[in-house]
């Protein structure tokens, strides 16, 4: 796709008769005084004081008015109702036509329509299927939102009735099931959500707001893709970026964390090399299956034998591949390995030991050649703003009361923060609670929660469409508020 700009007057204003959805159940079990702790279900979330009685202040900046965030908030989503029935429908036609990373094209094109539409300058086609949009609102910040767009090679079993049925060719041209297991759809949704609610309401804000939907995180390499095409020449430098990612928490809920909330991502593949022979005469042989066994028993060490338990991180053998029959020695085996960690010490420390262990296992059986240790894709680590996140944190307590929180951290990764750290500003990224607050209330009280609530990228995951399009939409409209000045006298 060649890239193109555009820009389109804004469309008439959404109606202002509706407002977002809010839990008015509560949040069961989440009191202080019923047990627990943590944002997921199991006591009072933490860090939800901010803006009550005893909470740290946080220090006034330029930003902030006289009016409060949640007031600002509240009028720009007054016309949400009025666009959601559009919305919900939008979200359910990308659910039901996934698109695997760099393949985006018709996910892309409706995005550049829609942001077109409502005004915004449209840059796509950035780093193949990237979609960029600019909405210029006089002097005051830049902020910069971004959603990622693709899916997986995934059959879908949810059940929904708007479920996948896609297939696609992944990287290597084979056939394979695709379904948003997840959720970029949700994040693509509430960010156009957002979108046409900030440029509908441009009398109460000034600034910059810049809404970026990104291809391919799931294959690591998306992020990457825009900085190579110029992203950073292309769209004014922000003051800081957002994002936001559906997590199997009850939805309605928010969850900040400063500091390391994801961890960075490793993939090795690992070959040993033996010598083959009949599997009646394993005397003859110097069996690759042996050692890869061996390999994978001794690598689970690293973790519980050489890190502190203040140092978490993990190791997975995902892949064991060797051998054509059962009565045949191989040649070789190959292993595919995936570390999570959270600094550059202990990943440091955990690959040296990978390759420490594979090359004394090769040795100990006698190999007559090598072993190849090969590093592939890699994503960095998520690691929020301190100060961004308290701003956030704060304006999330005002609007979402007791449904904001902070979030547990998290062993997946992401590549987001390569787009901010290549304009050198602050981020922060929070978790979006997406499942139904009912089922999940019963799993944690069963007992069974990790049994009977799927997880991302699980064939079963697919966020409850409300109320979590609604606070995903809220969340990053008070987060851009949060930063953008006020209108003078608001």
């Amino acid at each position: 796709m060649t890239r193109r700009a555009r820009g389109r007057a804004a469309g008439a204003r959404a109606g202002r008769d509706g407002r977002s959805w809010r839990d008015r159940r509560g949040w069961r079990g989440e009191r202080a005084g019923r047990g627990g702790a943590g944002w997921a279900g199991r006591g009072g979330p933490k860090g939800t004081g901010a803006g009550r009685a005893g909470a740290p202040a946080i220090e006034e900046e330029e930003h902030h008015t006289a009016m409060s965030i949640k007031d600002r908030v509240d009028e720009v989503v007054a016309g949400l109702g009025g666009i959601r029935p559009e919305l919900e429908g939008f979200y359910e036609d990308l659910h039901a036509h996934p698109e695997l990373g760099h393949q985006e094209h018709r996910t892309a094109t409706r995005v550049a329509e829609r942001l077109g539409s409502c005004g915004f300058q449209v840059h796509d086609g950035v780093g193949g299927t990237g979609v960029v949009g600019v909405l210029a609102n006089g002097d005051g910040p830049t902020v910069l939102l971004r959603a990622d767009m693709d899916a997986l090679p995934v059959r879908e079993e949810t059940g929904l009735p708007y479920a996948s049925k896609a297939v696609g060719k992944d990287a290597s041209g084979r056939e394979v099931p695709v379904a948003h297991a997840c959720g970029h759809d949700m994040h693509v949704t509430c960010l156009l959500g957002a979108a046409r609610l900030l440029a509908a309401a441009r009398d109460a804000w000034r600034g910059t707001l810049v809404a970026l939907f990104q291809p391919a995180e799931e294959p690591g390499d998306g992020a990457d893709g825009m900085l190579a095409d110029g992203l950073t020449d292309l769209v004014p430098r922000p003051d800081v970026a957002f994002a936001q990612h559906v997590l199997p928490y009850p939805a309605g809920r928010v969850g900040t964390r400063a500091g390391s909330f994801l961890s960075a991502a490793d993939n090795i593949r690992v070959t040993v090399h033996g010598r083959g022979a009949h599997g009646s005469a394993p005397q003859a042989a110097i069996d690759p299956v042996v050692m890869a066994s061996m390999i994978v028993v001794r690598l689970q060490t690293i973790v519980s034998r050489e890190l502190a338990a203040t140092r978490p991180a993990v190791l997975t053998v995902g892949s064991v591949q060797a051998g054509t029959s059962g009565n045949v020695i191989p040649e070789s085996a190959e292993l595919l390995l995936n570390v999570r960690t959270y600094d550059e010490e202990t990943r440091r420390a955990v690959l040296a030991a990978v390759r420490r262990i594979v090359t004394a296992e090769c040795a100990a059986s006698g190999a007559d050649r090598e072993p190849e240790v090969e590093e592939g894709t890699r994503f960095p680590p998520t690691v929020n703003d301190a100060a961004a996140t308290r701003e956030v944190a704060a304006a999330f307590a005002e609007v979402f009361g007791e449904h904001a929180g902070t979030a547990e951290l998290q062993s997946a990764s992401e590549d987001f923060s390569r787009i901010p750290d290549a304009f050198g500003v602050p981020y922060t990224y929070w978790a979006l609670g997406c499942v139904d607050p009912d089922a999940y209330e019963a799993a944690r009280r069963g007992g069974t929660v990790a049994r009977d609530i799927p997880v991302n990228h699980s064939s079963r995951f697919a966020p409850v469409l409300q109320p979590t399009l609604d606070t995903g939409v809220r969340a990053l409209v008070t987060a851009t508020l949060s930063r953008l000045a006020a209108r003078d006298g608001a």
